[in-house]
């Protein structure tokens, strides 16, 4: 590896390294604060986490609030919790007593399996749906994927989960409705979530093919007697790779949060399903990890489409050596 490639990637390690660090800080200001802003007593709704509704009364609020230090100042509160993030530590829940990074491991993985799940569908429908209508651009595949594409993305993607529900487990008896125990549970989620990705995801695709065959190494190829088939394989593929790698990584932003929903709706055991249940119980300490964890996985998974984009396209780096 030459020392302009090693440069290049340490300056995208650093500046990665950099945004993680502001977004720790902003996430977690911002959490605490809208959790602080949220309407009743954060000490009754903790209690009845708890102990039940049942059980909670104002004497054990009161012990629920000295115990936890709520009647301390906000500032406090929240320089508290930013020192023990810099020494990488959560927190423990404000209800369940559990370290918050033991719970947010435990939830973690079901989130990465359902989001990986997601990315696979939307490459399956993306790349063969893209390819066609870029090979045939303005024919009637081409129109007509677009008006698909369209539709489904025009759906918000709570009601698209809640349509394929009522078509697939319910009407066609398919699929369950929601669980985790079994690959079908997988299925309706991540077709949900694959479903809204592809739908804009193939229009870049479709584009990228259309840009590559106009171009001049294309004709060129061609003309040097390779067929259409080969040229595809090895030129137009490569090149119509790079855009379609980068816009992966503007679509992480919407993947984060798609999650979050799609979760709720399923019944998903993950993060995001952890997050909603984390603001209804008032539990800060498990609302700024989950959101601190989707924040810095956000940085993650761009840090990791920055390296895929310099592989598939090293002139960057050719140019800095």
């Amino acid at each position: 590896m030459s020392a302009g490639t090693g440069t290049g990637i340490g300056s995208v390690l650093g500046a990665r390294a950099l945004q993680a660090v502001m977004v720790a800080i902003v996430v977690g200001v911002v959490s605490f604060a809208m959790m602080q802003a949220l309407p009743g007593d954060a000490a009754f709704r903790i209690a009845a986490g708890r102990y039940g509704y049942d059980m909670m009364n104002a004497a054990s609020a009161e012990a629920v609030r000295a115990e936890l230090g709520l009647d301390r100042p906000l500032l406090i509160q929240l320089g508290a919790w930013l020192g023990s993030l810099a020494q990488f530590d959560m927190g423990r829940s404000l209800v369940t007593g559990a370290p918050v990074v033991d719970e947010i491991a435990h939830q973690l993985g079901a989130s990465l399996l359902l989001a990986a799940a997601a990315i696979v569908v939307s490459v399956m429908i993306a790349l063969p749906v893209g390819v066609a209508s870029g090979l045939h651009p303005g024919g009637l595949v081409d129109r007509v994927t677009l008006a698909i594409s369209v539709g489904i993305r025009a759906v918000p993607i709570f009601a698209l989960a809640v349509l394929l529900i009522l078509v697939m487990a319910i009407q066609m008896r398919l699929l369950p409705v929601a669980g985790f125990d079994r690959i079908e549970h997988l299925v309706l989620p991540s077709l949900t979530l694959g479903l809204s990705l592809a739908a804009v995801s193939n229009r870049v695709v479709r584009d990228a093919v259309v840009d590559a065959m106009a171009s001049d190494w294309y004709h060129f190829a061609r003309t040097k007697g390779l067929s259409q088939r080969i040229t595809l394989l090895r030129h137009v593929a490569r090149n119509a790779a790079v855009p379609v790698v980068a816009y992966i990584g503007v679509q992480l932003a919407f993947l984060i949060e798609g999650v979050v929903i799609v979760e709720s709706v399923f019944s998903w055991p993950g993060i995001g399903h952890a997050l909603v249940h984390a603001i209804f119980d008032r539990d800060v300490p498990m609302v700024q990890g989950t959101a601190l964890t989707l924040g810095l996985l956000y940085v993650v998974l761009n840090l990791m489409i920055d390296l895929v984009c310099r592989g598939l396209d090293p002139r960057g780096a050719e140019d800095a050596a």
